[in-house]
């Protein structure tokens, strides 16, 4: 057999070997291994040996420590190869909206809030973003330059959730709060509390504008959800409510509305998601989503643009009609994603997240859906690989990770805050961004907002 050894290493492991033989009181081994080899007394005597006592296990205590480092840094590598597989070049991602996905470091941390942050919205049109916390305030930031613009004060307790919409040229920015209420700001003038919404019995956890659909088109519902086990529909102009909506058997904890505002999804500590059709008089849960083995934190509508991919993951051979609702994500304290059909029919578990998944939201290019965690990541999981996880920022926050927004999409050669405010369909209202946004005409903006109990927002962005 070859030597691995040259005669000089040979040597000195000899020595190192009849050492720790001898330190260890197997003395007729090593008297043994000495005559074999020919190393008599005269050549390594007791004082040389006392010399290489330590040698041998000092030599294979690191042998194992560098063994281990360098299987760590294999698997490293390995995992960073199948992110560079799965990713599309920089270069062209970069300059490809569709196929954007955030990177670490945020470009923005964004601090002020005394509590964790339990919620963050986009203004649709200026470089605004609200984020909503636990301290009982809101504050508004500009998202480009990171800096903080003001604080509201109004709720009594806890801020749950913020979303802008409404029909002021989709401008109007409400909050729901657990001091029961909802309350609408106007942010041209100077965020002004204009109306608060009484009505739940228990703390009002989500809170969405309805897009113009229902009722003529008028844009001026929202609905809310609440630990009273309700969801109701107001009238924004009016400051009634229109519609109560019982189904759930818990705490109502997420509500996500449909693009053309005829459906709602819900999610519930009752361990369901729930499709209501609001478009009819007496609105009744259209599908149930059932499957969760723990309380269902969050929810998401996918977008006409993931039709096709999750066609193919649900095993349709041609992707859907355009209806508005054809699949749907929910997020659970059982740590997985579950990907929905119209019918209620779960056609996908995602499995990864370490804890409490808190946050959805499908990529607007329709290839990915991106989702938050109490595990403090972010992951990406992309729809054309039948929803493998393509990508995680594991250093997306210090902690608990609550909430996760995308930027809306800019249509251009539509004036939205001027004009129409979508009360009739007019070319350039409400209406026409919806169906813009339904038909790809709508330009990307590759912005996220996150916000955790670490007390910090972080914008990511191109």
């Amino acid at each position: 057999m070859a030597q691995l050894l040259t005669p000089r290493q040979a040597d000195e492991l000899h020595r190192a070997l009849i050492a720790y033989l001898t330190s260890n009181n197997l003395t007729s081994t090593a008297a043994a291994l000495r005559a074999e080899i020919g190393l008599g007394e005269d050549v390594f005597d007791t004082a040389t040996a006392k010399k290489y006592e330590g040698l041998l296990e000092k030599k294979w205590t690191s042998v194992v420590r560098l063994q281990k480092k360098i299987m760590d840094l294999e698997a490293r590598n390995a995992a960073l190869q199948s992110e560079l597989d799965n990713a599309t070049p920089t270069s062209r991602q970069n300059k490809d909206p569709v196929n954007w996905l955030p990177k670490s470091p945020a470009r923005h941390t964004l601090q002020s809030h005394r509590n964790p942050i339990t919620c963050v919205a986009f203004h649709p049109v200026f470089s605004s973003l609200a984020s909503g916390s636990e301290d009982q305030t809101i504050k508004i930031w500009d998202w480009e330059l990171g800096e903080l613009e003001r604080t509201i004060k109004g709720h009594t307790k806890a801020v749950l959730d913020v979303d802008f919409g409404g029909p002021r040229g989709n401008t109007l920015l409400a909050s729901c709060s657990s001091d029961l209420t909802i309350k609408l700001w106007d942010p041209s003038d100077d965020y002004k509390n204009i109306r608060t919404l009484p009505g739940h019995d228990h703390s009002v956890s989500a809170v969405r504008f309805i897009p113009s659909g229902v009722a003529g088109g008028s844009s001026n519902l929202l609905v809310s959800a609440s630990r009273d086990k309700t969801l109701r529909i107001w009238d924004v102009t009016t400051g009634y409510c229109v519609k109560t909506l019982r189904g759930h058997a818990e705490w109502v904890r997420d509500v996500c509305p449909s693009i053309d505002g005829k459906f709602i999804l819900s999610t519930s500590d009752d361990y369901t998601g729930r499709l209501w059709d609001v478009s009819v008089a007496n609105p009744e849960p259209k599908a149930t989503l059932i499957g969760h083995e723990h309380v269902v934190l969050c929810c998401a509508i996918a977008p006409a643009a993931s039709y096709p991919h999750l066609a193919a993951i649900a095993g349709v051979k041609k992707p859907p009609a355009t209806s508005a609702v054809e699949f749907m994500a929910t997020g659970s304290r059982d740590k997985t994603i579950r990907l929905w059909d119209a019918r209620g029919t779960c056609i996908k578990i995602l499995v990864g997240h370490d804890n409490w998944v808190r946050g959805l939201v499908f990529h607007p290019g329709g290839k990915y859906l991106l989702s938050v965690s109490d595990d403090y990541t972010l992951r990406c999981w992309d729809l054309a690989q039948e929803g493998r996880c393509v990508k995680t920022i594991s250093d997306a926050h210090g902690h608990f990770v609550q909430c996760i927004r995308w930027a809306p999409s800019v249509v251009k050669d539509v004036p939205v805050a001027n004009g129409s405010d979508g009360q009739g369909g007019e070319a350039n209202g409400t209406p026409k961004k919806t169906a813009a946004a339904a038909t790809g005409e709508a330009q990307i903006r590759c912005v996220i907002a996150t916000g955790s109990v670490d007390l910090n927002v972080r914008i990511f962005a191109n």
